[in-house]
């Protein structure tokens, strides 16, 4: 993938030890740490799409 094509942002959803659901979000190369303690892989990946669009809001 080139220069040109790289996506700003890059979301990854990850199960916590505790059992909890995290998501970290990368930002034009700024990694944010782990943000939540979600019930469920999709509650996380719902927060991360938001975050993420506020971030490309205020951008």
């Amino acid at each position: 993938m080139s220069a040109d094509n790289k996506p700003d942002a890059t979301i990854k959803v990850e199960k916590r030890l505790n059992g909890r659901w995290a998501f970290v979000l990368t930002y034009r190369g700024v990694t944010y740490p782990a943000h939540g303690q979600f019930g469920s892989q999709v509650e996380a990946q719902a927060a991360a799409l938001a975050a993420s669009k506020l971030l490309r809001k205020n951008g």
